[in-house]
């Protein structure tokens, strides 16, 4: 049922099944806890509150913001399209698979679309997890999956008055 990708979703992986509601003490409740494509300002805020529980000892997060260079040319704007239902669904897709091959994991992500100014978030990914390495790796592997698949595009403005399309899958220099 796809739709539950879109609500919160306290749930455990307890003797091979799951369960949600009332867990045994220590169980950390994991999933996607929310995940959607935006329009409005992200509010990371609010995404760390949703990911937030007691037994959540890391909370890592990721923000993709509009920078003023890529590529050696002055960039003054960027316009974010998707095909939204797709978009949706494959993002959605794409932080359950990371949940479901690490068990604790917690994920809120956001991907915004439309007309963006130098500095405005265009992504935020929220993971928490009992502790660092998995927090880490959920947000690191969304990011580079989320760019892999989900169908978002992304056209740069130049100072010079032009804009081109820019490809997500293009190899970048990595961090």
């Amino acid at each position: 049922m796809r739709w539950r990708l879109f609500r919160p979703l306290p749930v455990a992986e307890v003797g091979g099944v799951q369960k949600s509601g009332v867990l045994p003490s220590g169980v950390l409740p994991s999933g996607v806890l929310h995940s959607a494509i935006v329009t409005a300002p992200i509010d990371l805020s609010a995404l760390i509150a949703r990911a937030q529980h007691d037994g959540v000892g890391a909370v890592s997060i990721f923000l993709g913001t509009v920078r003023d260079v890529n590529d050696g040319r002055r960039v003054t704007g960027m316009e974010y399209e998707a095909y939204e239902a797709m978009a949706a669904s494959e993002l959605a897709a794409v932080a359950a698979e990371a949940c479901a091959d690490t068990p604790g994991l917690r994920v809120c992500v956001e991907h915004r679309i439309g007309t963006l100014a130098l500095g405005d978030v265009s992504v935020a990914i929220v993971a928490a997890h009992a502790h660092r390495g998995p927090a880490c790796d959920g947000a690191r592997r969304i990011i580079e999956t989320l760019k892999q698949r989900v169908p978002i595009w992304k056209r740069e403005h130049y100072v010079e008055g032009d804009w081109t399309w820019v490809d997500p899958t293009a190899a970048r220099v990595s961090a």
